[in-house]
């Protein structure tokens, strides 16, 4: 693979959370590529430190407040210009605790993991179209094992634990890809959705998710894989050529196409009501 689009110029990247984990080590794998790296995370420090080691731009946000968001999406898109932007990797996410809504009012899983993903997406689609860009979505095996969505009780209200918010958020992660690429692929974008592997961070550890046992005991080396591993695979994909390196629509359990997925993944109009819902809950015109 070159590091030039198709254009023949070098590709605009931005990797959301990528101060840390396999955000920031795909960063630095994308070092010496060439690209324009342009990195987002929570941590000024954090995402100034893995900047200045890779020679990337950055920008900060907290995606628990929306209005960071939509201030991000404005800089990115003055930062960018006419120039667009080729790849867009949505890789913030994580895991919580407790129902203890955001200053906007909802669910933190769902918002930092979905809604706030869903929101700078579509803030930077004239940036994306521009740039017939690839939309790269950090999903998890957790969507099959815990996600049920009802897109009228996405904070989970009427029965909470943290491995169903989980397991919404990501659920919810494929959902988008698959309108994504319903709605954009035949103008040229592309989308896809990857379970990178159970990775070897601080992912959990500040939940009450029993997942939170895997990083804090000895199973953490038995059944983990490494940080720069799990950067390989959200590489594979920012370098890659849809529909010929991996398929846009399509979810993948790291580098493989997968049919194992939560039947709800199928449905379409469960993934138009979702775009809908979404759209009404961040102020998005539809």
């Amino acid at each position: 693979m070159t590091p030039e689009s198709t254009t023949g110029r070098r590709k605009t990247i931005v990797i959301t959370g990528a101060s840390d984990g396999i955000g920031a080590a795909a960063a630095r794998q994308l070092a010496a590529s060439g690209n324009r790296l342009i990195l987002v995370g929570r941590s000024p420090e954090k995402t100034a430190a893995v900047a200045n080691e890779t020679g990337a731009e950055f920008f900060t946000a907290d995606f628990a407040r929306l209005d960071d968001v939509r201030e991000l999406a404005a800089k990115l898109a003055d930062a960018v210009g006419d120039d667009g932007i080729d790849v867009l990797a949505n890789n913030a996410g994580g895991i919580f605790g407790d129902q203890t809504p955001t200053v906007d009012g909802f669910e933190k899983t769902i918002q930092v993991n979905h809604l706030a993903p869903f929101l700078l997406t579509n803030l930077l689609l004239p940036q994306l179209r521009q740039a017939d860009a690839a939309i790269i979505n950090t999903s998890s095996v957790g969507h099959r094992l815990f996600g049920h969505i009802d897109v009228d009780d996405l904070d989970n209200r009427r029965k909470f634990s943290a491995n169903k918010a989980y397991g919404d958020a990501k659920l919810a992660n494929v959902l988008f890809t698959k309108s994504l690429h319903a709605k954009f692929h035949p103008e040229g974008l592309s989308a896809v959705a990857f379970h990178p592997g159970v990775v070897r961070t601080n992912f959990a550890a500040g939940s009450s998710s029993v997942m939170r046992l895997i990083y804090r005991t000895p199973l953490r080396r038995l059944l983990t894989i490494s940080t720069d591993k799990g950067g390989e695979t959200l590489r594979w994909f920012i370098e890659g050529t849809p529909d010929e390196t991996w398929f846009s629509g399509a979810y993948y359990d790291e580098r493989v196409l997968s049919t194992r997925v939560n039947p709800q993944v199928d449905d379409e109009a469960l993934a138009e009501a979702l775009w809908q819902k979404s759209a009404e809950l961040t102020g998005i015109d539809v």
